[in-house]
């Protein structure tokens, strides 16, 4: 049994970083904005500031010697409290994903952080090393690997088995495939379908306003403005400068966030890695994959790309987005490559390119159910009549961009939706301008609906719902399918009984 460990020492540096960033701007006020001021507020409240660090200080000292964490065969054993002890213990058996977080500031001192997160929900939900040396952090990862294999197959213990006295042992990778590392010419793309050349602007804005805080720059502003103005010459060099520039932004950012993506896997987990400044990992077990989902919006179609997401148990819900993204395979992939990738690294998925439209009466359930929203819409304008540029009549010609929206967003929708259902698997369509292509196997689906509504009942359709494991639950479907198909839909989640094993 591994003996409790204190987290690593460097871990009181990072506490007392984050505490400067809170204290930073009290310290500018008490000392630097007033440091000639006798006002006893401002007296009292550095004699507040001095005692308030002395006791930070003196926490972090005391909270890095009081909190520790052991490994023994099947959990982790977490000790925390200074003057009221705790302890929480989280099995091996409950991790399913594991995060890697690399920063600037990790990368300087050659540490990383890690973070086991589980299925569960509250304080026993992860276990977080916020600085772990790279070595334990492998080591840590090994383990819990090793563990819930020889948990599963107990019979491999003496071939393969990993007893805690070997964590000090040098770390093996496993042997891992890689499928994905994007090239130059795909990070260019990458850049113009993300739209992050518009960064530039957004760039430009924010330090326009925060210059004005501190210096007046409208004068000089206006002279610029207007010498840009005085001529053509000076207009298309601007233009071309803003260009060149903003397309610079955009490579450069792209490059920064997915210039080293890497989409690898072995027998048992999916890894994905990217970040050139700061990395994050994401190791994924492949049986906790749940659901797939392929997005694509209207630029990516026309592209011919597609961003593929897992649907995993275990993702952490109070995770950054930046966190959550690692979840997805590389968001710019060509649609074709994103089929082979999937077949590839989870070979128990099946993608079908050819699958089945909705029935014409199914467009207008749709109309009528969106003639709502046109119905409520123009009787807001015709009881407002906004005057628009002295024009009067200016609502009724709205009220009939408000009807030709709504009808090209349901016949979009309508032809993009299709659907189905195979001995094992269901796989449907869904969405407008933007789409999603959602993959699962009836064995990861824990609840099945359907629904029908009083103009459904009439015209024989139905809507149709799967709920798969996640955090938050996964809620996906199909509204207005044939009820033959709903009636089957029933009937295909049943066999779903010879396919869970109880333990």
């Amino acid at each position: 049994m591994m003996e409790a460990k204190r987290y690593h020492p460097l871990t009181i540096l990072f506490d007392l970083i984050i505490q400067v960033k809170h204290l930073f701007f009290p310290a500018l006020i008490l000392f630097v904005f007033n440091h000639d001021s006798t006002n006893a507020f401002i007296t009292y409240g550095r004699i507040v500031f001095y005692i308030y660090v002395a006791g930070m200080l003196a926490y972090l000292l005391l909270k890095w010697v009081s909190y520790k964490y052991r490994l023994d065969d099947t959990a982790f054993h977490l000790y925390e409290g200074i003057l009221t002890k705790k302890k929480q213990t989280i099995p091996f058996s409950k991790i399913q994903n594991v995060n890697r977080h690399t920063t600037l500031l990790h990368r300087i001192f050659k540490v990383t952080s890690i973070r086991f997160e589980t299925g569960m929900v509250g304080d026993d939900s992860r276990v977080e090393f916020a600085v772990i040396s790279v070595n334990e952090a492998d080591r840590l990862e090994a383990y819990t690997k090793q563990a819930v294999r020889l948990e599963i197959e107990p019979e491999a213990e003496g071939k393969a088995g990993v007893s805690p006295e070997e964590i000090g042992t040098p770390y093996t990778t496993p042997e891992r495939v890689i499928h994905f590392t994007p090239t130059k010419k795909e990070i260019i793309k990458a850049s113009f379908t993300s739209l992050s050349f518009l960064g530039m602007i957004t760039l430009l804005i924010w330090a326009y306003f925060k210059l004005t805080e501190y210096i007046d720059v409208e004068e000089q502003v206006v002279g610029i403005y207007s010498l840009i103005m005085s001529s053509w010459i000076w207009i298309t060099l601007t233009a071309v400068g803003l260009l060149v520039l903003s397309i610079v932004f955009g490579m450069v950012t792209t490059y920064i966030r997915y210039g080293k993506y890497e989409i690898s896997s072995d027998h048992d987990r999916i890894y994905i890695a990217k970040g050139v400044i700061e990395e994050t990992t994401f190791s994924i077990a492949k049986e906790r994959v749940q659901a797939i989902k392929i997005k694509q919006s209207l630029l990516k179609r026309m592209l011919g790309l597609a961003e593929v997401k897992l649907t995993v148990v275990g993702g952490d819900s109070d995770s950054d987005k930046d966190k959550q993204d690692v979840s997805s395979l590389y968001p710019f992939l060509p649609i074709k490559r994103a089929y082979e990738m999937i077949a590839e690294i989870l070979p128990a998925y099946e993608v079908t390119e050819k699958m089945t439209s909705l029935p014409r009466k199914s467009l207008w359930v749709r109309l009528v159910r969106s003639s709502w929203i046109w119905m409520i819409g123009t009787g807001a304008l015709f009881y407002f009549k906004p005057n628009i540029w002295g024009w009067e009549q200016a609502w009724w010609v709205i009220s009939i961009a408000l009807t030709l929206i709504i009808l090209a967003f349901e016949v979009i929708e309508f032809y993009n939706t299709r659907y189905t259902l195979n001995d094992h698997f269901i796989q449907f369509q869904t969405g407008s301008l933007t789409t999603t292509l959602y993959i699962s196997k009836r064995e990861k689906i824990i609840e099945v609906n359907v629904k029908r509504g009083l103009l459904q009942k009439q015209l024989g359709l139905a809507s149709i719902k799967t709920v798969n494991r996640a955090k938050p639950v996964s809620h996906r479907g199909v509204t207005d399918v044939p009820i033959e198909l709903a009636e089957g839909f029933y009937q295909w989640y049943m066999g779903r009984r010879k396919e869970i094993k109880v333990k």
